[in-house]
């Protein structure tokens, strides 16, 4: 029995011995692809408006990487990896995100391929969460930036120079120094840094761009015409007064509303080269709040060039010298009433463009997520082209149509004036409409947009506490809170809604249209959860996903522009 065990240990061992041996064949004969050498990287970090790290790895090797180029980070750090782009002068490479470095543990890893030969520079671009810049709790001029102090590599580089970008006017405190260099960059080098520094002015604002929707308006003159809506949310310790945005180059005349349409403080230039602009809000936005708002702009005719008697180019530039990161963008050129799209395109890679036909108009509309320096300044041939037909006699349609109501009209008035007069009837007076006293339309219009900031305030709670940055129990009692002014609100809505059809007349009609607009937000909200479901089961892909989702969002913009409208003009009444 005893060697009958003995003979069975044997065969196991040998047999794990053969297996052990053929994997570490394959191991060498894998790396031995790997005829390169690392011989000079330079490690770039800059932090961007909003918080945002931006990593540049610029990278010289000498051999053939013909497997590719595996290179990383710590792996703490891959969760705020958000976007990675591989590039040389004249080629984007293909690149793999969240792969094994090697057989190491502990590294988030990124594959580059090289289908056109290896180059021997090249640069491969990260953004970083700006989760990662944190702010001082008792002194908000204090900021500690969490950072790879190098790359990890998969061989040793010859040299590796690192340099920190800080924003202009940023004093050194501590931690890590703003240059250094290392020679024999040890392969696999695990090495987070911190660096602590001051900043007195707002040349960081921490903050998330959640939407830009752009739309620029060309007239059948050539007259152009632009507007940027934003949908930011603080992440800033402190109340947020002002934030600076970028422009489209030489636009004119900026003005800035809110989102409920009042006008906010006329914007101010910072930077002409850049045509940066500084926006202050009416009242300061707090910490983790969201909010609304859009810019509108002219832009100068050269944007668009006749090719021909009625043949025209419109090519627009897409996000030159952004300076912080856009979760979600849009871009939509509409053209003049007559005109007929012949072709288009973009430069942008990643972005998707379609066309919406009207009876008489046709637009173009450009969607794009994860928007950043890699866009702009590092690409700045990235453009929106597009080639159209147009009549200038489409200048007189309106006109024409017109004159050909006026004329049926003036037909039928004669027919009518022509007609045996009837025997006169005794006019019997309308109801006038019972005028209602201003404070009580006050006090209807304060309910409503308290009742939106509520709403929006518990909708940016929901949020924090899904990701985690509140804790629970303090989470119950301020949700509780709103639940609770939200009932108290609407019940007083409801008591004024009464009060203002019983007058009857234009109150009553708009607040017909008002409970139209009210039913339209609550069925797209259900259809975007139901669309939100079907998409979390795979029931959707994702091209249909956001089509639907883009759809839903522009019905209810347009539900939330006439509830804007209707509080407007009840203002109006007010004064």
């Amino acid at each position: 029995m005893k060697k009958t065990t003995l003979a069975i240990t044997m065969v196991t061992v040998a047999i794990m011995i053969l297996i052990s041996a053929s994997f570490n064949t394959k191991t060498v004969q894998a790396q031995s692809t790997e005829n390169y050498t690392i011989n000079h990287v330079n490690h770039e970090i800059q932090v961007l408006y909003n918080g945002y790290v931006f990593i540049n790895d610029t990278i010289q090797i000498t051999g053939n990487a013909s497997d590719g180029f595996l290179m990383g980070f710590p792996y703490k750090y891959g969760s705020y990896t958000l976007r990675c782009v591989a590039y040389n002068s004249s080629y984007i490479f293909p690149v793999t995100l969240n792969v094994p470095l090697e057989d190491r543990v502990g590294f988030y890893g990124v594959e580059i391929d090289f289908p056109r030969g290896t180059p021997q520079v090249f640069t491969v671009g990260f953004v970083l969460s700006n989760s990662l810049l944190t702010q001082d709790a008792s002194n908000t001029s204090l900021y500690t930036l969490n950072f790879p102090a190098y790359p990890s590599l998969t061989k040793t580089a010859a040299i590796c120079n690192v340099s920190l970008d800080l924003p202009e006017g940023a004093n050194y405190t501590s931690g890590t120094a703003l240059n250094y260099s290392k020679e024999n960059l040890p392969e696999f080098t695990y090495s987070p840094a911190n660096l602590t520094f001051s900043l007195t002015d707002n040349e960081i604002q921490l903050f998330d761009v959640k939407e830009l929707k752009s739309e620029v308006r060309i007239s059948g003159t050539g007259e152009i015409e632009g507007s940027d809506s934003y949908y930011i949310t603080s992440k800033s310790i402190a109340s947020v007064s002002s934030i600076e945005i970028i422009l489209p180059p030489n636009a004119s005349g900026p003005s800035v509303q809110d989102e409920f349409g009042r006008t906010m403080p006329q914007p101010t230039m910072t930077d002409e080269k850049t045509n940066r602009y500084k926006i202050s809000f009416s009242s300061s936005l707090e910490s983790y709040r969201s909010t609304r708002f859009t810019v509108k702009y002219k832009l100068p005719n050269n944007y668009t060039t006749q090719m021909g008697t009625n043949n025209f180019n419109v090519t627009f530039p897409l996000f030159l010298h952004v300076n912080y990161y856009i979760e979600w963008a849009s871009v939509t050129l509409v053209l003049p009433e007559g005109a007929r799209i012949s072709s288009f395109e973009t430069t942008l890679i990643g972005s998707e463009c379609n066309i919406a036909r009207d009876v008489f108009q046709e637009t173009v509309t450009m969607n794009r997520g994860n928007i950043s320096l890699l866009d702009g300044d590092f690409s700045s041939e990235n453009v929106l082209r597009i080639v159209y037909d147009y009549n200038p006699l489409w200048l007189s349609f309106r006109s024409t149509l017109w004159m050909w109501a006026l004329a049926i009209v003036g037909c039928a008035v004669a027919v009518v004036w022509k007609r045996p007069k009837a025997p006169a009837h005794v006019a019997v007076p309308a109801l006038a409409m019972r005028r209602l006293r201003p404070e009580l339309l006050k006090s209807f219009v304060d309910a409503y947009e308290d009742k939106k900031k509520a709403t929006l305030e518990l909708e940016s709670l929901e949020n924090r506490a899904q990701k985690g940055k509140i804790p629970r129990r303090r989470y119950k009692v301020l949700r509780k809170t709103l639940e609770t002014r939200v009932s108290t609100l609407s019940r007083n809505l409801a008591e004024l809604k009464e009060k203002m059809r019983a007058a009857g007349g234009q109150y009553a009609e708009l607040m017909r249209q008002l409970e139209i607009a009210e039913t339209e937000i609550n069925e797209v909200e259900a259809s975007i959860k139901s669309i939100e479901a079907r998409h979390s089961r795979g029931e959707l892909s994702l091209e249909a996903h956001r089509k639907l989702l883009s759809d839903y969002q522009r019905r209810k913009d347009g539900a939330g522009t006439t509830i804007n409208g209707i509080l407007l003009r009840l203002r109006e009444e007010i004064r």
